[in-house]
């Protein structure tokens, strides 16, 4: 006996060990100790957790009551790696009646006063029951869990346990889910930050059924709560029953437990890491720049579901991009407390090789729409003070939501009066919708970043050229296109004006005159406007370049602010640049307040 100085990392896992680190706990060895129970144990383990249960339900101390939720833990952990069919086959049984003691020994009632937050078994307590949840109901790490969708029965080593499956906080269909995953058996890889909130409660990925081939599944974080009304004789007198419940991590961040309001364990990014692990999503930017037909429609995909009072952040992404290009961004933004309780994230998707005006009216058409859909009596005030933030081209659509463009695009190419041409009715509201926009009254602030506002210098003549090749437009712009041809003379397109729908590429040209004419509009007078702009190099402003888009083309001088980074084009999983729009979304929160709006 006696004390030897050691490493830090040594003494402290001496200090914190238990049966999820690597082995017991000692406070659970100081039980078994106590009633001479502690070789026992490895010969007969069944036996001294029958022992121990008949001593917690005459003793009535808490410390019996962890130690029971460990060691059936430890002999769960036992029976999973059995090479014995039959014992492999009872370690869900073990973890569950672990998640039942750990109950018993943080809500239960009892002789002795509920445990500090400050004990160190607290914490622990609160892991092997999310654990022992998750794992109850598990059957392999690739099928997830298989949840009773009715009444349930379980035979435990204290007696029977009747379970009662109620899903109704959760609001997606369970028949349109394939598996839930417990969350706690992934690791996360690239994304900086892990959205984990802890509490009670198994955090778990749900995983939709795959409807479509050629479209990726949803990934729902989710968490299941095992509530355990009753006593610990109830449970041995052969009368416990519980109730099994499932919550969407999205909507529900607090439950009420025995009482008390106790936050919810929710893992946020696990189900979106666990999305990014189709290969599908990683080239969904490029299909959708190369092909006529949509892999994914265009529209607003909310990253949660709807939440009332909360204000939509909508995310545009570039040229040959997607979605998958913010998750960094909004995973961060989201992991802040202040955001997730006033914000809600949303991403527009769109074919990036289509004409610029074309995707933009789709973008207003679908913000439209969406606001109908969701709040059709207009109760909703946040649903009016929406933030768009857009990338690269991503950036010139989210301009046009803000700016009153009236003839101007239409005279930059044409030199004539646009009600006085003479087409098929039909092309002629093609035109308008690619050449005439009104702000969007929802749309109160905007961010650009690396955003060509007076053309790229890569969209050179060759690579527009090049790209013809390869873009497929729409059936009714290619049919535009083949119109404008012998509509020549009827549209007065100006010289050297392309004879065809234009691409996205040939939109973003430096030369171009629809660009250059909306780049000298203002934004409505009501919207706020912000830039983020990237700079490759040791360069500085006015000069300098982030490889696509120059500083003199990215800056705006109506912007209430500008951050220079030093990074390339692709900037937005930046610390620096999501820093600066947490920074614009708080002030876009502070100035609501202050106004008294929300």
């Amino acid at each position: 006996m006696g004390a030897d100085r050691a490493s830090r990392d040594k003494v402290q896992r001496q200090l914190a060990a238990n049966v999820l680190v690597d082995r017991m706990s000692d406070a659970s060895a100081i039980v078994l100790h106590r009633f001479g129970l502690k070789q026992e144990f490895s010969r007969n383990p069944v036996g001294v957790l029958q022992t121990l249960h008949e001593r917690a339900c005459t003793d009535g101390r808490r410390d019996e009551l962890y130690a029971l939720a460990e060691l059936n833990f430890r002999t769960a952990d036992r029976c999973a790696h059995s090479v014995r069919t039959g014992e492999a086959r009872q370690a869900p049984n073990y973890y569950l009646a672990a998640a039942i003691y750990a109950w018993f020994y943080l809500l239960g009632d009892g002789r002795e006063p509920a445990p500090s937050p400050y004990d160190q078994r607290f914490r622990v307590a609160c892991d092997l029951y999310n654990h022992g949840v998750a794992l109850g109901f598990a059957t392999d790490p690739q099928a997830g869990l298989t949840l009773p969708l009715t009444g349930d029965s379980r035979s435990l080593g204290p007696g029977p346990v009747d379970i009662q499956f109620t899903p109704s906080a959760f609001k997606w269909k369970l028949d349109e889910i394939e598996a839930f995953l417990p969350a706690d058996e992934f690791v996360v890889r690239g994304l900086t930050v892990r959205d984990r909130q802890s509490g009670l409660g198994a955090p778990l990925i749900a995983v939709g059924r795959v409807l479509d081939q050629k479209k990726f599944t949803r990934r729902i974080p989710a968490t299941l709560i095992l509530r355990v009304p009753g006593s610990l004789s109830d449970w041995g007198a052969g009368g416990l029953k519980v109730s099994l419940e499932l919550y969407s991590s999205y909507d529900t961040r607090t439950v009420e437990l025995a009482g008390q309001n106790i936050p919810m364990e929710a893992d946020i990014t696990a189900p979106l890491a666990h999305g990014l692990n189709d290969s599908l999503v990683w080239k969904l930017g490029s299909s959708q720049f190369f092909s006529a037909e949509e892999r994914i429609k265009s529209g607003i995909y909310p990253t949660q579901p709807y939440e009332p009072g909360r204000i939509p952040v909508i995310f545009i992404h570039g040229t040959l991009s997607s979605p998958i290009w913010w998750a960094e961004m909004w995973n961060t933004l989201r992991a802040d407390s202040v955001l997730r309780e006033r914000c809600q994230f949303w991403n527009f998707m769109y074919n990036s090789g289509n004409p610029i005006g074309f995707s933009a009216a789709r973008l207003q058409e679908e913000i439209n729409r969406k606001i109908r859909q969701l709040d059709p009596e207009g109760k909703d005030p946040a649903l009016r003070q929406m933030v768009v933030i857009g990338h690269s081209q991503g950036g010139l659509l989210a301009r046009l939501t803000v700016t009153d463009t009236g003839e101007h695009l239409w005279k930059a190419v044409s030199e004539k009066e646009f009600e006085e041409l003479r087409v098929p009715a039909d092309k002629l509201e093609l035109l308008r919708r690619c050449y005439f926009f009104k702000p969007v009254p929802s749309v109160k602030r905007v961010v650009f970043i690396s955003t060509p506002h007076r053309g790229s210098y890569q969209a050179t003549s060759l690579v527009r050229k090049l790209a013809l090749h390869f873009i497929s437009l729409p059936k009714n712009l290619v049919t535009l296109s083949a119109s404008l041809i012998t509509l020549q003379d009827p549209l007065g397109l100006k010289p050297g004006y392309e004879r065809r729908v234009p691409t996205s590429l040939d939109d973003m040209a430096p030369k171009n005159p629809w660009l250059l004419a909306l780049a000298d509009l203002p934004t409505a007078t009501d919207v706020t406007a912000h830039s983020i702009i990237a700079i490759k190099g040791p360069q500085h402003p006015p000069d300098g370049a982030d490889g696509v888009v120059d500083y003199r083309s990215a800056h705006v001088p109506y912007a209430r602010s500008e951050l220079v980074v030093h990074a390339g084009h692709s900037c937005q999983e930046r610390p620096d640049v999501i820093e600066e729009v947490r920074r614009i979304l708080y002030e876009h929160i502070d100035a609501l307040a202050t106004t008294g709006t929300l």
